[in-house]
């Protein structure tokens, strides 16, 4: 999945340690590409915070105002949105500044909207790490963070998962139990439990963060505010305390916001996710579960459902017990819902489904009349 150009929102104050381009991720790659826009005489910045069409830019001049009316196309994963390289009017051409262009992404993290127009939205634009930030203050939804690791892989970010508040799970054994528990949901995915309260865990996550950028993502009430506030060494974020009913938050983050980190690095910190939906992410759900895309591959039939063919090898693992019910049955939830999802926009695709319902239920019926025939002698 690639997003070529521009897209989403955000706003509240911004810090930022230092203006060089350098600091916020400028490197000879993005310069060969920023090339043809430096010819025209336009200034290259990241964007630090989209809101209402108007962003913040952080150029080597320092954080400007810019107006993205000039790139604000139909489709939604291609507007102006936090992390993006923008190109934009030298000072004193135009008032108010204008983004002419963004450069084309190296990676976007995506996921469904809650409308039922089946539309994407990106959260960040060039992310190298995926933070999902799990708070220990509830029972853990390992469902959630699987659905969270599907869409950070199809991103192309690295993922890892932080157990935020392990401060509020004193006992060392029970806490590893639940470091175990994430782990056997996230293979090759590195699991550190956190606490912003006592320090632990924090020099850890700030060693992953060191370079590239970074994004924060999880519910409200998971702890990034507090988290960001950790990594940047200093109140940027307003902390807001989680129901004590059911730990959730008060979205204290509304828009997403981009800081250069003391130690190098960028993080972008975004708003409480009340819904994550899948967006074309079969690839990043295939490699959430890449134990059970290995299996598969040992199957007797190509097109095995894992049900009740022979020579299934899902079907062996779940009997010896070295693959779960829950893990199994997640996967099938979650390749379903992409299915459909990519169904609505892709009509031989629909085709292809209604075409493997018919095919179904055709031998459901044979099976059905043969059982009846053989009953009836």
């Amino acid at each position: 999945m690639s997003f070529p150009l521009s897209p989403v929102s955000t706003s509240t104050s911004t810090s930022t340690s230092s203006s060089s381009l350098e600091a916020h991720g400028w490197d000879a790659g993005w310069a060969e590409s920023f090339a043809p826009y430096a010819a025209q005489g336009l200034l290259p910045g990241r964007v630090v915070r989209v809101d209402r069409g108007q962003c913040d830019v952080a150029t080597a001049h320092g954080v400007v105002r810019a107006d993205t009316a000039f790139v604000t196309p139909h489709d939604p994963l291609r507007v102006v949105c936090t992390g993006d390289w923008a190109a934009v009017d030298p000072e004193g051409a135009s008032d108010p500044r204008y983004v002419r262009a963004c450069l084309p992404r190296r990676t976007a993290f995506a996921r469904s909207t809650s409308s039922k127009r089946s539309e994407g939205q990106v959260l960040a634009a060039n992310v190298d790490h995926a933070v999902i930030t799990v708070s220990l203050a509830v029972e853990l939804d390992l469902g959630r963070i699987e659905r969270f690791l599907s869409l950070a892989w199809e991103s192309g970010a690295q993922p890892t998962v932080v157990l935020s508040k392990a401060d509020l799970v004193p006992d060392p054994v029970v806490l590893s139990h639940l470091v175990e528990d994430v782990q056997g949901t996230a293979p090759g995915v590195e699991v550190v439990p956190i606490s912003s309260a006592t320090g632990e865990g924090v020099d850890t996550l700030r060693a992953i963060v060191s370079g590239g950028t970074t994004v924060l993502l999880g519910v409200s009430g998971a702890g990034k505010s507090t988290l960001a506030n950790a990594l940047v060494g200093e109140d940027v974020m307003t902390v807001q305390a989680a129901r004590d009913v059911d730990g959730k938050g008060r979205h204290t983050t509304t828009t997403r916001n981009l800081f250069v980190l003391p130690g190098g690095g960028v993080l972008i910190d975004t708003p409480g996710l009340r819904g994550v939906g899948l967006w074309d992410a079969e690839s990043g759900v295939g490699q959430t579960f890449a134990e059970i895309e290995e299996l598969a591959a040992e199957c007797r039939f190509h097109d095995c459902s894992h049900q009740a063919e022979p020579g299934c090898a899902v079907a062996a693992a779940l009997e010896e017990g070295t693959l779960s019910v829950r893990r199994l049955e997640s996967y099938h939830k979650l390749l379903r819902e992409n299915q459909r999802l990519v169904a609505k926009t892709d009509a031989r695709l629909r085709h292809e489904i209604r075409k493997d319902w018919k095919r179904k239920g055709a031998e459901g019926r044979a099976a059905l009349a043969f059982k009846r025939e053989g009953r009836l002698r």
